[in-house]
């Protein structure tokens, strides 16, 4: 009989939203690639999504596993089917939706009682699942997309002003759930075992060593994450199907001179009204700018989407040629990482911004609502390597308004200003210090295995 150790077993529970979702399937790829056995916890819907993501994987698929668990669509009120907040059909059931997700629990811990795996990685929106991990007596970690630190403690002097600021941050009113959210969030990450971040220690240094040192709380950064898919298959199956074949949009970068290309998207929550979709369009006909741009539709009370009032009347005729709009899903790190992209217009969801660190892009920051405010200033303030287009309100999905001036003006900055070569040298320092990381005896590779073996450790 051989004595060798069973394998170490994580389950990774991300939260019911696109943004949160991805970068999941990315860790659970990561440590399948070491050998861990990873199982994916997530609603039947979310399963087929995670599924197309892990199928394109020709190196982890054998170590990773989804187990599902039943999401109540309808003490939600929500429609049958409507499992991930990027679905909810009113933002006014947004808050309804992360209640529910307190009913899992008793379905969470059944499996775990099941399965008794050596690890929990729960999103940073499960702080039960810290309780239900200890329950069993299993190490909990809480994955955070980037760490959102008080501004008073923090290195560099950052200033946010009080509009930018989340309500749940502002308010101290219990009764109002977001502000509990909030509170049992933190209590949770502090008795947890500790935090996995999607990000490496390169890029915000003196805030890891804030965190780790000063705070005194446990870290390993094991990111970015989006860089464990080495292909283009891989790439491109990275979330929702995208409403442009990937060969047919690289096709067109192709024929763009390096660097000469806008690319603007604003993630998959934030839902721009029809005359702040007009100020883009009329912003970048102004800019004389090529461009790519990701427009997310929803449909309004029946309507057919071919009424497409939002835009300027002639534009995309005056763009052929020179302008490309995708509406719906793209396959955004193919089209981030091609020569041709010289500026990023994002609305600093921590994906996209690491996303956009890792392919050397300068950006154009507009951030909307939850944590995307500090991430600006990390961009713009801290790496030097972005424009702010002007947002100053936190504004749940909606966003603060911008004139299109401001996006003429933010463009022509990122594109042909001044300052454009020192931004675009720093973006592709980073750029490699990100790659870095990654690669064997870089600081997320040995965060990772140093995570591994503690863990491992820890069954003994």
């Amino acid at each position: 009989m051989g004595t060798e150790s069973p394998t170490l077993h994580i389950f990774f529970f991300p939260f019911l939203a696109h943004g949160h979702i991805i970068p999941t399937v990315d860790m659970a790829k990561l440590f399948a690639s070491r050998g861990v056995k990873s199982t994916i916890v997530t609603t039947p819907v979310n399963a087929s999504l995670i599924c197309k993501a892990t199928g394109k994987s020709k190196t982890h698929t054998n170590g990773i596993h989804i187990e599902t668990i039943t999401f109540p669509c309808s003490q939600a009120g929500l429609p049958d089917g409507c499992e991930n907040v990027d679905l909810i059909p009113s933002s006014d059931q947004v808050p309804v939706f992360f209640q529910c997700t307190w009913l899992l629990q008793e379905q969470f811990e059944k499996l775990l009682l099941q399965h008794k795996p050596d690890c929990v990685v729960a999103d940073m929106f499960f702080p039960w699942a810290t309780d239900s991990a200890s329950k069993f007596g299993i190490p909990s970690l809480v994955f955070h997309g980037t760490e959102p630190f008080v501004i008073p403690s923090l290195p560099g002097e950052i200033k946010l002003t009080r509009m930018q600021l989340p309500p749940s941050v502002m308010y101290t009113d219990s009764s109002n759930f977001f502000t509990r959210l909030n509170q049992d969030m933190h209590e949770s990450e502090v008795r947890s075992y500790g935090v996995v971040v999607n990000s490496f220690y390169e890029l915000e240094s003196i805030y890891a060593d804030h965190y780790r040192n000063v705070l005194g709380r446990k870290a390993w950064h094991i990111g970015p994450l989006s860089l464990c898919n080495r292909d283009t298959e891989e790439k491109s199956q990275r979330g929702k199907d995208a409403s442009i074949d990937e060969n047919e949009c690289l096709k067109w970068l192709h024929t763009k001179k390096p660097n000469s290309v806008v690319y603007i998207c604003f993630g998959s929550v934030a839902n721009f009204e029809d005359s702040q979709l007009r100020e883009i369009a009329l912003g970048l006909e102004a800019s004389g700018q090529q461009f790519i741009w990701v427009v997310k539709r929803t449909k309004k009370h029946g309507e057919e989407e071919d009424k497409e009032e939002w835009l300027p009347e002639g534009f995309e005729k005056r763009m052929k040629g020179k302008g490309l709009i995708i509406r719906g899903w793209a396959p955004q790190v193919l089209i981030l990482e091609h020569q041709a992209i010289g500026a990023f217009v994002t609305h600093c969801g921590w994906n996209s911004t690491l996303e956009g660190v890792a392919a050397g892009v300068p950006m154009v920051t507009w951030p909307v609502f939850a944590e995307q405010f500090y991430n600006e200033k990390l961009v713009t303030e801290v790496l030097g390597i972005g424009v702010p287009v002007g947002a100053k309100k936190w504004l749940r999905s909606k966003g603060d308004s911008v004139k299109w001036e401001a996006v003429e003006k933010a463009l022509k900055k990122i594109m042909v200003g001044e300052e454009v070569e020192e931004m675009r040298k720093k973006a592709k320092m980073l750029s490699q210090l990100a790659k870095g990381a990654v690669e064997k005896g870089g600081s997320s590779y040995s965060d990772l295995n140093a995570l591994i073996h503690e863990l491992t450790s820890l069954r003994h």
